[in-house]
C-alpha cells in the first residue's frame, strides 16, 4: 500500500516496516520520507514504523494550488495516514516542519497520540522575528520556484543551522543535500508559502498547549539558536513535557546525531508505555529558589 489518500484526495506516499505499537515519523521541510531511515532501521526492531512524504514531496502528489497547503492540513494528513493504515493511536515523531505538524496533531487529535516527539520546532515562533520569518519564507519559496530545487538546494543546505551537521558528518550532510536537490521545486515553493509562512507562532498557542495532556519530548540542538527559546517555552507550557538539548548540534537532529536521538527517544517511549511520563509535580514550582519553611 505505497499510496494513501488524504481527505481532499491528495495521494500520500507511505512506507511501513516492523510490528507492534505504531510510530509515525513526520519529516522536516528539507527532508522527505527517506529522512527517517536511521529511525526506521532502529525502531522497527520493536515497533510498527510508518514514514511518509508530505504533500508537495514526491512520490506524494504535488498540488500547485497553495490553498492545498497549510498547518492544519499538515496535521490532518497525519490523521489520514493513520486512518488509511487502520491505526487508532500512535506515537508521533516530527522534526522541524514535521515537529510543528506533530504539535498541532497533539492539539487537534490528542486522543489519538500516545506521545509526541517535537524536535527542532521553533523557526518563526519568536515574536520579535515573526514578520522577518514570513518574509524570508516567501523569498525562499520564490527561489525554489524560479531557480529550481537542484540549484537553490546548494544555498538552502548551507544555512547556519546545518553547518554543525556538515562539519561533523560530511557524508551524512551530503546525502541530505543531494536528496534536497531532488525535491519538486513547485512543491517546496508551495509548502513554504502555505505552511511555513502562514503557521501561527507557538507562543500564540499558549492557552491550548497548557491544556494538552499528551506526553511530549521536546528536542533541540544547542547550535540551533532559533529553536532554543521556543523549546524552553514548550517545556514550561506543556504539562507532561521534557526538554532534551543535544550539545554541539544543529537543526537536522535525527540524522545529525542518530544514535543519541534514537537512544533518548527509545527511553522516552518506554517511559510513556510504562505510564511513568507524568505531568510536572506542582511542588517543583519554578517560582521557588530555596525552601525556608
Amino acid at each position: 500500500m505505497p499510496y494513501l489518500n488524504a481527505r481532499d484526495g491528495t495521494r500520500l506516499w507511505v512506507e511501513e516496516a516492523g510490528s507492534g505499537t505504531p510510530i509515525v515519523f513526520v519529516h522536516e521541510f528539507g527532508g522527505d520520507w527517506r529522512s527517517w531511515e536511521p529511525q526506521m532501521r532502529h525502531f522497527t526492531r520493536r515497533y510498527r514504523c510508518i514514514t511518509f512524504s508530505a504533500r508537495g514531496y514526491a512520490p506524494s502528489d504535488v498540488p500547485e494550488d497553495v490553498e492545498r497547503y497549510s498547518q492544519q492540513i499538515a496535521a490532518d494528513d497525519i490523521a489520514d495516514v493513520m486512518d488509511g493504515l487502520d491505526i487508532a493511536k500512535a506515537h508521533i515523531v516530527g522534526l522541524s516542519m514535521g515537529g510543528f505538524a506533530t504539535l498541532h496533531f497533539g492539539l487537534r487529535y490528542g486522543s489519538r497520540a500516545r506521545s509526541l516527539v517535537v524536535a527542532g520546532a521553533g523557526y518563526g515562533a519568536e515574536k520579535a522575528l515573526e514578520a522577518y520569518f514570513r518574509n524570508v519564507s516567501l523569498e525562499v519559496a520564490r527561489k525554489f520556484e524560479t531557480e529550481g530545487a537542484p540549484v537553490f538546494a546548494k544555498t538552502y543546505s548551507t544555512a547556519a543551522s546545518r553547518i554543525a551537521f556538515q562539519l561533523k558528518d560530511p557524508r551524512g550532510w551530503q546525502e541530505f543535500a543531494t536528496q534536497l536537490a531532488e525535491h519538486a521545486s513547485i512543491g517546496s515553493a508551495r509548502t513554504m508559502q502555505g505552511v511555513q509562512a502562514r503557521r501561527p507562532s507557538i507562543y500564540d498557542l499558549e492557552a491550548e498547549l497548557k491544556q494538552m495532556t499528551v506526553p511530549t519530548l521536546v528536542v533541540v540542538g544547542d547550535e540551533d539558536d532559533h529553536c532554543l527559546q521556543p523549546g524552553i517555552f514548550l517545556k514550561r507550557t506543556i504539562p507532561a513535557s521534557g526538554l532534551l538539548v543535544l550539545p554541539k548540534s544543529g537543526h537536522t537532529l535525527n540524522i545529525e546525531e542518530p544514535m543519541l536521538f534514537n537512544q533518548f527517544v527509545s527511553d522516552f517511549l518506554a517511559t510513556v508505555e510504562q505510564g511513568k511520563w507524568l505531568a510536572r509535580d506542582p511542588r517543583s514550582t519554578p517560582a521557588e529558589i530555596m525552601k525556608t519553611e
